[in-house]
C-alpha cells in the first residue's frame, strides 16, 4: 500500500485510516485500509485512532499539512481524501499524520477515535 502527497510516495504502509472532513456529522465515511484481514484489524484501527488522538492532546504528534490531496492506493483501489486527515502506520511499526485543507485535526481525531471505539465494542 502507498500515499502519496505534495509530490511525495510512501510505500510500504501497513495500516491507514482516511477521516474526511464529512466524518465530524456522518462517521460513515472514515476509510480503513490494512495489509491485515483477520479478527485483530479492527483492534489495529482502534490503537491508531487512540494513540493518534492522545499524542495530539499531549503535543506528541506533529499532523503534518498537505498542500492539495492525499491518495490512497491498495492493489487495485485508489481513494483520494481533499480534505480530512490520514493516519498511517508503516511496516516497521512508524506513525505519522497528514492533515489537508482547513480542518479541525482535533475534532476530525475525537471523529475517528469514537468510530473505532464503537467498531471494537459493537462489532459493527
Amino acid at each position: 500500500m502507498e500515499i502519496e502527497f505534495n509530490n511525495k510516495k510512501i510505500e510500504g504502509c501497513h495500516s491507514v485510516i482516511l477521516v474526511p472532513e464529512k466524518a465530524m456529522q456522518e462517521p460513515g465515511y472514515i476509510l480503513t485500509f490494512s495489509e491485515d484481514n483477520d479478527a485483530s484489524t479492527k483492534h489495529q484501527f482502534h490503537a491508531m485512532a487512540q494513540m493518534a488522538y492522545f499524542q495530539y492532546q499531549d503535543g506528541e504528534i506533529d499532523v503534518q499539512p498537505v498542500d492539495g490531496v492525499v491518495i490512497v492506493r491498495k492493489d487495485t483501489l485508489t481513494e483520494e481524501l481533499l480534505s480530512g486527515i490520514c493516519l498511517c502506520r508503516d511496516d516497521q511499526g512508524g506513525f505519522f499524520a497528514l492533515s489537508c485543507g482547513t480542518v479541525n485535526v482535533k475534532k476530525l481525531l475525537e471523529a475517528v477515535y469514537r468510530f473505532c471505539t464503537r467498531w471494537v465494542r459493537l462489532d459493527i
